[in-house]
């Protein structure tokens, strides 16, 4: 089950397709969904868990704890919407995308995907750009 919860103003419209479409990207990759919880946040709240949890005192857009057992994905993914928000003007995207892809890139990780060099880098932005285009509303 995917849940949405919010610490912050921001507040997602339809949340029924996001929780489609992360349970698509889970599959897609070969997996089964847990327990996802996504938590929007602010850059305070966001830093607090960095510091508390990590011992990182910088800010980030997302941090992820992963409960994965086998091939069930589980987790609390915790999204700052300020980070999201200041990224898609840098990146010069709109919000929207942006905050697919900083879902998508979470759950990328939770199926063993990692970002820590260049050739990783490169295929976990290749592989947000494939998941979000798995985006989109049934009519």
């Amino acid at each position: 089950m995917i849940d949405f919860h919010f610490k912050s103003d921001f507040l997602m419209d339809n949340p029924s397709y996001y929780a489609d479409w992360i349970n698509r990207i889970i599959e897609s990759e070969g997996f089964a969904s847990g327990q996802i919880d996504y938590i929007f946040c602010t850059d305070d709240y966001l830093l607090e868990l960095n510091l508390q949890y990590l011992n990182h005192d910088t800010l980030t857009d997302i941090i992820t704890f992963d409960y994965t057992d086998g091939k069930t994905v589980s987790a609390d993914i915790f999204i700052s919407t300020e980070r999201v928000k200041e990224n898609a003007e840098a990146f010069k995207v709109d919000f929207d995308t942006e905050l697919k892809r900083v879902m998508s890139h979470g759950v990328l990780h939770l199926t063993g995907y990692g970002d820590k060099s260049h050739d990783q880098k490169k295929i976990m932005r290749n592989k947000e750009e494939e998941k979000i285009k798995m985006f989109h509303v049934e009519p």
